[in-house]
């Protein structure tokens, strides 16, 4: 794999990020929701994100880099379309509901995508786990606040 394209592959999901940021950006009602306990204040989604996309795309770059032919790459990519439209189903349309289920969906792809890239290396599926373990607390959020309003 060429430096350029590494590069962009280790880039692509803050990319994707940035993107699905400047479509919310404007309807991101965080602080005028009630809250479930444990809810940490806005400023944190964008930090922690930024690190878990920097994660997620080492993490993918490690199992393609020796692996051309890596039978799983769907899920990857499938993973990271649920986890861009689930910003945009909770805070632009407002589908708490729908957000839920959303979640529970990115939740399933993120534990089979845990799964196939430690079967390729160990260490890129490790480096998936604090993601799994922020959208684990987001489904917690989504579900409190789905309750609370």
């Amino acid at each position: 794999m060429n430096k350029l394209k590494s590069i962009f592959t280790i880039l692509f999901p803050s990319i994707i990020g940035i993107i699905v940021g400047l479509i919310t950006s404007n309807s991101i009602d965080y602080n005028s929701l009630v809250k479930p306990p444990l809810s940490p204040p806005g400023i944190i989604f964008p930090i922690v994100w930024t690190i878990l996309y920097l994660l997620m795309g080492i993490s993918y770059y490690l199992v393609i880099k020796d692996n051309k032919n890596y039978k799983d790459k769907p899920l990857y990519y499938i993973q990271l379309f649920v986890n861009a439209l689930w910003s945009i189903i909770f805070f632009t349309l407002e589908w708490r509901f729908i957000a839920i289920i959303w979640i529970i969906l990115l939740d399933i792809l993120v534990i089979l995508m845990i799964k196939s890239f430690y079967k390729e290396n160990k260490l890129s599926a490790y480096l998936q786990v604090p993601y799994l373990l922020w959208i684990l607390f987001a489904t917690y959020l989504t579900i409190g606040i789905y309750i609370l309003n």
